[in-house]
């Protein structure tokens, strides 16, 4: 189920889960619908919304602001996101500022689920849901997870081995399948 669109200032709680577009009636359905042609710059064909990346469309007195939280710390595109968040709403005449937020960290299971369908006819294996965290035992509970089985997104066979934790980009491993023989990454699953 997907969470309403946030109305919070940038030091307030954001959504916990993936995001919808408001309704057409929502007074910053301009600048949602805007940046909707905001796309990830590794994985073009899904939107920094679909994707989780873009958390909160907050108006304030100066203009907008724009939340965005890194798929990871580090993540080399993010420069480029914000860049691409700015440019878009200055062409139509709307002033923004991004605000960049590590907390809460990212989570893979913000991705919706049309993005999933998006990668996976893009040619990468999205990701399963990430394992249950209850704060304190997070080790073990990576420890004792049994391992996933990805199905390759060219065949839809199960037989697949990760060939390299890291694949494309680091928030994605390399994967190859045994059946077809086809390289693809999977999208880690955060």
């Amino acid at each position: 189920m997907n969470l309403a669109v946030p109305q919070a200032s940038s030091l307030e709680a954001l959504p916990d889960g993936p995001l919808d577009l408001p309704a057409p009636a929502h007074a910053d359905f301009a600048a949602w619908q805007l940046l909707e042609s905001v796309c990830d710059p590794e994985i073009p064909v899904v939107s920094l919304r679909e994707i989780g990346v873009l958390r909160a469309v907050n108006r304030q007195p100066q203009g907008l602001q724009i939340i965005i939280t890194p798929t990871y710390n580090g993540c080399p595109a993010m420069e480029q996101m914000q860049d691409d968040v700015r440019r878009c709403l200055q062409q139509a005449g709307m002033q923004a500022s991004v605000i960049t937020r590590l907390s809460p960290a990212w989570s893979s299971d913000w991705i919706t689920d049309e993005a999933k369908a998006k990668l996976l006819a893009y040619g990468i294996a999205p990701p399963h849901s990430k394992p249950a965290d209850d704060g304190q035992n997070r080790i073990r509970l990576v420890q004792k997870r049994a391992p996933v089985q990805v199905a390759c997104p060219q065949c839809g066979s199960v037989e697949t081995t990760e060939t390299s934790h890291f694949g494309s980009t680091a928030c994605k491993a390399m994967y190859k399948c045994l059946a077809c023989m086809e390289p693809f990454d999977y999208f880690k699953p955060y």
